[in-house]
């Protein structure tokens, strides 16, 4: 076992933070979509 797998920063489970980068990835790509649609619809 090398010094880093004996001295762990971080206990949390990687499927947790995995699924809240998807979450938040997705969100702000969903907002980059969204605003410009919001836009093209008052301008239409």
């Amino acid at each position: 076992m090398n010094k880093f797998e004996k001295n762990v920063q971080s206990k949390n489970n990687d499927v947790i933070d995995a699924g809240l980068a998807f979450v938040v990835g997705f969100v702000a790509l969903t907002v980059i979509y969204i605003i410009p649609q919001v836009f093209a619809i008052i301008a239409g």
